[in-house]
């Protein structure tokens, strides 16, 4: 009776083992995973392989495998706007002011008419000398003075002797300004006004310059920093006001 149970259960595992090489079939032979020739024209390369798919770079024709994962890639940045970009600095502008110099001096007073007034009596400059002359033909000292108001439709008296006495009012030499008369006394007999001349500048150093009609140049500008004029003064007058 043992016996027999012995032959079944001898019978029932080879049943068993046949059954499940069936199943199976013939095994396949086992692959080498550590290396993989990739074939190359001249020396064959051989490369690692590793137990992931994730390639990352090419070199000499081998493919390499790295199981981490490859660097993300770097997002373009957006394009500057208006606003990102920087503003220029504008650059400071330094107004430079210059110190007066201690001998700077006012630049002495104009009346607008005076000036026009001297600016035509300038014209006549190089005119000849002429006796009652008021032309520019020929013209004396108070001609060249009533010809240069009468431009501008004032009429002064005739002869400087009635042009001191009679027209406008005396101001001091260190006074005048441009567009007053002075007036001389040219002869040693007479002891009168006999000459006049109309003031055209007075400098920043206080010379006085005036126009007049002389015997030896005509119409001229002389100087009242002559010392001939200055022992002929006799009187300045102002004719146009303020």
């Amino acid at each position: 009776m043992k016996y027999i149970q012995s032959l079944s259960l001898t019978l029932l595992l080879l049943l068993i083992t046949v059954s499940a090489a069936a199943q199976g079939g013939t095994s396949a032979p086992a692959r080498n995973l550590q290396s993989v020739n990739l074939g190359h024209d001249s020396e064959p390369t051989t490369a690692k392989v590793a137990t992931t798919n994730k390639a990352v770079f090419l070199e000499n024709d081998v493919v390499a495998y790295n199981d981490k994962p490859a660097p993300a890639t770097e997002k373009a940045k957006p394009a500057a706007t208006k606003s990102d970009v920087p503003k220029k600095k504008k650059k400071k502008t330094v107004a430079v002011v210059e110190e007066a110099a201690e001998d700077f001096s006012a630049i002495p007073y104009e009346n607008y008419f005076a000036r026009q007034i001297v600016n035509n009596a300038l014209l006549f400059e190089g005119v000849p000398y002429r006796g009652g002359g008021t032309t520019t033909a020929g013209m004396d000292c108070s001609g060249m003075v009533f010809a240069t108001f009468k431009m501008f439709d004032w009429t002064l008296p005739r002869s400087s002797a009635s042009m001191a006495a009679d027209a406008g009012h005396r101001v001091d030499l260190k006074e005048v300004r441009i567009g007053d008369l002075l007036f001389f006394d040219n002869s040693p007999y007479k002891n009168s006004i006999n000459h006049v001349g109309l003031v055209t500048e007075v400098t920043a150093e206080g010379e006085v310059k005036f126009i007049h009609a002389t015997l030896s140049h005509g119409v001229a500008i002389s100087s009242m920093n002559d010392n001939y004029y200055i022992r002929t003064f006799v009187q300045a007058n102002r004719v146009i006001e303020d």
